[in-house]
């Protein structure tokens, strides 16, 4: 039999099982209605302004046929300067988000995100080099994500000094790697040209997609979706190491292992991000917390909610950086403006949830 006790802790979790599905529906809901509005608003905010009409007419020419009533710039800048752009903003800000969410998983820490592991750090010394040496976009590119990459080698190297990789050790390794590469960054814009090199520098390391063609679609999509679908495929994974190394080997799941697994795919992802448009800080950092707060903590349902609010969020930041003056913003200024009051309130919401033992 069953005591009084345990019948109302279980209705109890019942009827918050229910209630997050109810929040996950109107979460979906208010994603579908907002994603199409906000990418036609998107595609018609610009200083060379478009309207609406002529946007959504443009986009369903593809689709039926519709009488043309917009001028050829118009068709020009939407399909082949704002349309790229988007896409390659809705995949950082996904890839970002679910990065990030990953990683407060798998570290069992509100507090973490891609820019820990010192990837981010490797990538812009990579970029930040090839500008100072070369003046090819596509060997900056590959520098950054190679240099990327190789943060994250040096990382895990670090952190093996014991048989076993500690998460405290992790951590560290990440701290002393992102000193280390961002030491070294300063070190370039000490030595780079003040007229010409070094505006071209500092203005990449702070992030923009001003630059964005289909070309740079291909080369994030590539590793980012990579990387996305391995982290979903690990979904599971993910909520057992989040219940602690100990509990997560007693039920069979190789820690070590999948660990690095979801540390390679949020490398591949962050160096992908940092390679075609600079550091573009707090979207891992924040949109969990938001998703979270939405749709619960599984990763089930964690994982694409942060991928769409990112894309989301990201978007609308680019739609301020390049309506908010005549001068396009970086986006990683308005990232960092908006990203700071918006974690110090959900850190004072939410402190009592994550506090531990």
């Amino acid at each position: 039999m069953r005591t009084a006790r345990e019948v109302g802790d279980g209705r109890a979790r019942a009827g918050e099982a229910i209630g997050r599905a109810g929040h996950a529906r109107l979460f979906w809901a208010g994603v579908l209605i907002l994603a199409p509005i906000v990418v036609v608003g998107s595609l018609s905010v610009g200083r060379y302004g478009i309207p609406l009409q002529h946007v959504a007419a443009i986009l369903r020419s593809h689709l039926v046929a519709v009488e043309a009533t917009w001028s050829l710039p118009e068709q020009r800048v939407v399909e082949l300067i704002r349309l790229p752009r988007i896409l390659a903003v809705c995949l950082a800000g996904a890839g970002l988000a679910v990065a990030g969410a990953a990683l407060q998983g798998v570290f069992r820490n509100p507090l973490v995100d891609s820019q820990i592991i010192g990837v981010s750090s490797g990538a812009a010394f990579g970029g930040a080099l090839a500008i100072l040496l070369f003046d090819s976009a596509t060997i900056t590119v590959a520098a950054a994500f190679a240099a990327g990459l190789a943060a994250m080698v040096i990382v895990y190297l670090m952190s093996r000094i014991t048989r076993q990789t500690q998460i405290l050790l992790l951590v560290l390794a990440g701290v002393v790697t992102s000193a280390f590469f961002s030491a070294l960054v300063s070190l370039i814009k000490f030595v780079a040209d003040p007229d010409n090199k070094l505006p071209a520098i500092v203005y990449w390391l702070m992030g923009s997609f001003a630059g964005a063609s289909w070309r740079t679609v291909a080369i994030l999509g590539g590793p980012t979706v990579l990387g996305v679908a391995l982290i979903h495929g690990l979904r599971f994974r993910i909520n057992v190491l989040s219940l602690g190394d100990e509990d997560a080997q007693a039920l069979g799941v190789p820690v070590e292992r999948t660990r690095w697994l979801i540390l390679g795919a949020v490398a591949l992802i962050s160096a992908a991000v940092v390679a075609v448009a600079g550091i573009i800080g707090w979207v891992g950092l924040v949109i969990p917390h938001v998703a979270r707060g939405a749709v619960g903590p599984d990763h089930k349902l964690l994982l694409p909610a942060s991928a769409a609010l990112g894309a989301l969020y990201l978007l609308l930041i680019d739609d301020l950086a390049r309506a908010a003056t005549a001068a396009e913003i970086p986006l990683g200024i308005i990232t960092a403006i908006v990203g700071a009051p918006m974690f110090a309130v959900l850190l004072r919401s939410h402190a009592g949830g994550w506090r531990r033992d």
